[in-house]
């Protein structure tokens, strides 16, 4: 069964999240702070994070930030926060996805079993694409930029493959959000803000990029 760590303060929110997950056949663990979250998802890993954003002490954000450092691990925020501002500086911080309170059960699990799906299944491409001095291995799971290696998420390894893959083709967001999270709908935002995440790891000037470009009013592409 997988496994899912839910960092929540409201002692309501978190049980029914709980419960929910345990009725859908998953693993659940809680944790009331960011700080408590942390300590259990270092000691016994979940296959999934879920984090709120309003958190004391330390908050939703800086949760994120510290569970990327090292750890690959899916995290999907789960917050009352609909500002564009805010599910933005949560993606930037490095989540995966992001969902709005009051959240049905079936659209959770929905994306939880997509997560999954990605991180089980294996690309199948050439063992290596290259893209000038961006090289791209994905048998291998491996980037590098100028023969140095290029830390990524899984997601952004699987953005990065799914562009590669189609070198010099313009893929839509939607298209996107299909091949890579696995949504027949979602928020286009999550390709956007990962485009820009992206960019910042594989273009030497990332707000002039010469690999990772938009097609105004199309989408995107990766070209040599």
């Amino acid at each position: 069964m997988a496994s899912v760590l839910v960092i929540e303060d409201d002692d309501r929110i978190r049980q029914s999240l709980l419960l929910a997950l345990e009725d859908e056949g998953y693993t659940a663990d809680g944790a009331p702070t960011a700080e408590e979250g942390l300590v259990k998802q270092r000691k016994t890993p979940a296959d999934t994070v879920l984090v709120d954003l309003m958190l004391p002490g330390l908050d939703g954000f800086d949760a994120i930030r510290e569970l990327r450092r090292g750890d690959d691990v899916p995290i999907v925020v789960v917050s009352a926060r609909n500002d564009t501002h805010d599910i933005v500086a949560a993606l930037e911080a490095g989540a995966d996805d992001y969902l709005v309170k009051p959240v049905a059960v079936k659209e959770l699990t929905a994306r939880l079993r997509a997560l999954r799906r990605r991180a089980r299944n294996t690309t199948q491409a050439m063992p290596t694409l290259v893209f000038g001095d961006l090289q791209v291995r994905p048998l291998a799971g491996e980037v590098t930029l100028h023969g140095r290696p290029v830390e990524l998420t899984r997601t952004e390894f699987r953005l990065l493959c799914e562009l590669a893959e189609h070198p010099g083709m313009v893929l839509s967001r939607q298209q996107l959000l299909e091949r890579v999270w696995e949504y027949d709908f979602g928020d286009e935002r999550l390709v956007d803000v990962h485009v820009g995440r992206l960019r910042q790891k594989i273009e030497d000037e990332p707000s002039a990029p010469k690999h990772l470009v938009t097609v105004r009013g199309l989408g995107y592409k990766l070209q040599r």
